[in-house]
């Protein structure tokens, strides 16, 4: 599509709001993991983590082939350039950190080596071998990403307000239901 219409498609705006439920449900618990103790309960957040990064992962992949084939609402008119560069470059770090963040993670733990399990259904194959020095390393990465996505959430939330509320041009309605 060329990016005329005026709003997302409801596949766009439903991909949208569960990945942004399920990215921030896993950044929360990620971020909680490193104060709980060993045990139960943080192996099961753990592995509710994990499977949720092979959901985002999985969800991620079908968002961008929603964008390829549907495209995206075009920018109001007026819009200054700097805002138009400024909105692509945060939507393409969203979208290629959000689908890398999981890869990242199961890089990672499979190089530990831990199981994946995918919400008790199966295990996810291990991507690579293990490699404990390799596995810090990604984990390195993979916590760092996530900083990195929380500041451009951050970053998304005020812009999509901006719009909503300040400049009132419709720009957050269109992937509101």
């Amino acid at each position: 599509m060329d990016g005329t219409q005026e709003r997302y498609t409801i596949i766009q705006k439903v991909l949208h709001w569960l990945i942004a439920l399920a990215v921030i449900g896993a950044l929360a618990a990620g971020s909680l993991l490193d104060f709980l103790d060993n045990g139960a309960f943080k192996n099961q957040l753990y592995a509710l983590h994990k499977a949720t990064g092979m959901l985002i992962l999985g969800l991620m992949i079908l968002r961008i082939a929603a964008r390829i084939v549907f495209g995206a609402p075009a920018l109001p008119i007026g819009t200054p350039s700097w805002q138009r560069a400024a909105a692509g470059v945060s939507h393409f770090l969203l979208y290629a950190l959000i689908l890398a963040m999981p890869i990242v993670g199961w890089a990672a733990t499979s190089a530990f080596p831990a199981p994946i399990p995918f919400f008790g259904l199966f295990d996810v194959p291990a991507l690579i071998g293990a490699d404990r020095d390799l596995s810090k390393q990604l984990f390195w990465v993979h916590d760092i990403m996530g900083k990195v996505i929380l500041a451009l959430i951050a970053i998304h939330i005020a812009a999509a307000l901006q719009h909503g509320f300040s400049r009132k041009d419709g720009v957050l309605r269109r992937m509101w239901f």
